[in-house]
């Protein structure tokens, strides 16, 4: 099948075979295009007007790789839930690394296509409706400026796949800046192989942090650049009231992108012990305790980093243990910087702490919606006829001290371009899944359509802004595998 602009150059097959396996997808009985990124399309240079639907929908079933794809699973390990676990791309097949118009270089890769060496007993396959709520919330994260892989296309396969109960089968294409996980480099460290740690530091180093090519310390570098894109990361995602659910160290990229939107959610009420996941029965991934998951897991990084920082064993746990240790510092500076700009500061001052501090916990004694609440704040004469919550005297004096303190900050800070108006709440992203996953890809169009610009205010578009009635409000979601 011609490139139809897709070009590319694999590297990472240059690393030693351990770390991969070269197979094809299994073939899909009776595909079809589901859905199609043309947005994200047209910014990596590919053009597939040229192809018929059929066409399409072999390329992104796996049935007809275009020419140059060379698919390949990645191995790596994983804590999950704390537990480690060997594992590799279980369900997921690399075409190869695409290289944009523009220089940069993106990963293209299968979700659903297969079994493979690292199945461990699975059958390789996804579901629709998880398929299409990975494209739904990764498109919306990056319409909120928040770094996360994007889904190319969806194809339904023609093929059921058994879970509880029958459903669609589905391939999702999936593009990252890297797939390169903790748990890639917690796997090259079981090697007992020094040299596949070190071949996997070089090829990351050149991907991610080519300025760390003449460290002297490079493996110290490569931390503290994953501990700033984490740090970051996670941020944003407190931002906007995202809860990940599964941040498992097979799941955190050292490109800094979000990756895996199984049990993912958006809080509504602020809670920060909010947890959606079925599977986090003792809430671990709570979104609170974000920020300290990804120290954790970095903490796992470095452990399997340290033949490559220090040939002393105990001289590079002491060097690991102060690089992990800055995260704290890191990711507090980073957060309370992304809290003055959402209440509108636009400079430091001593007491912003407490004064955010004092908001976040009248909201969630009142139990307003998070995102509604930063948003009406950027509204003028919030107070002038106050209705509930806002009537209560806790937030009337907690108003008055802002107001003050606004008056005292250095310059303007748009508010509104740090408070979405528009997520994806999750009662409607549920209502568009079961549409689409019925046959009617309408709502989900629509709720695509609406995501697509969340920092401004529409007409028209108040369903997709407005809090959920208690009846609808979603306390579950669940793992799409």
């Amino acid at each position: 099948m011609p490139t139809h602009g897709l070009t590319f150059d694999t590297t990472y097959t240059d690393l030693p075979p351990c770390l991969y396996a070269h197979l094809n997808p299994e073939p899909a009985p009776a595909p079809r295009v589901v859905i199609l990124n043309r947005d994200l399309a047209q910014f990596l240079g590919l053009d597939f007007d040229g192809l018929s639907a059929e066409e399409q929908a072999a390329m992104f079933a796996g049935n007809a790789l275009p020419k140059g794809a060379a698919p390949y699973a990645q191995a790596y390990a994983g804590h999950q839930f704390g537990h480690f676990t060997m594992l590799g791309d279980g369900r997921a097949l690399m075409w190869g690394e695409h290289i944009a118009p523009d220089g940069r270089r993106w990963d293209i890769q299968f979700k659903g296509s297969g079994r493979t060496p690292y199945s461990r007993g699975g059958d390789g396959r996804a579901a629709l409706g998880p398929m299409l709520r990975e494209y739904v919330i990764s498109e919306a994260l990056h319409a909120l400026g928040i770094p996360t892989t994007r889904a190319l296309a969806v194809a339904t396969t023609g093929q059921a796949v058994h879970r509880d109960e029958p459903l669609d089968g589905a391939v999702l294409t999936r593009v990252a800046r890297s797939h390169i996980r903790v748990g890639t480099f917690q796997y090259a460290a079981m090697q007992d192989d020094p040299s596949v740690l070190r071949a996997l530091l070089s090829h990351t180093i050149a991907r991610h942090d080519p300025e760390l090519a003449c460290s002297k310390s490079q493996a110290e570098g490569l931390l503290h650049a994953v501990i700033a894109r984490q740090a970051s990361l996670i941020v944003e995602w407190m931002r906007v009231g995202f809860i990940h659910g599964v941040m498992n160290t097979d799941n955190m990229t050292l490109s800094g992108e979000t990756i895996d939107y199984g049990p993912c959610a958006f809080m509504d009420a602020y809670n920060p012990q909010t947890v959606f996941s079925s599977i986090d029965h003792a809430g671990r991934y709570a979104y609170a305790k974000q920020p300290h998951i990804a120290q954790w897991n970095i903490a796992r990084l470095a452990e399997a980093l340290l033949p490559l920082i220090d040939e002393d064993t105990k001289r590079a746990v002491v060097k690991a243990r102060e690089v992990v240790e800055t995260f704290a510092g890191v990711f507090q500076g980073k957060w309370l910087a992304m809290m003055r700009a959402k209440i509108g500061l636009a400079d430091a001052q001593d007491g912003d702490a407490a004064l955010i501090g004092d908001l976040l916990r009248w909201m969630q004694t009142s139990g307003t919606d998070f995102t509604k609440t930063f948003r009406d704040l950027s509204r003028p004469g919030l107070l002038v006829a106050p209705t509930a919550p806002y009537d209560h005297p806790a937030f009337r004096g907690w108003y008055t001290r802002w107001q003050t303190r606004r008056a005292r900050d250095g310059g303007p800070c748009p508010m509104r371009t740090n408070n979405p108006r528009i997520i994806p709440r999750n009662h409607i992203v549920e209502e568009a899944l079961g549409a689409a996953t019925a046959g009617d890809m309408q709502p989900l169009h629509d709720l695509l359509a609406a995501l697509q610009d969340p920092y401004t205010d529409r007409p028209g578009l108040e369903r997709y802004q407005s809090p959920p009635p208690p009846s609808r409000r979603v306390y579950q979601t669940f793992c799409g595998t």
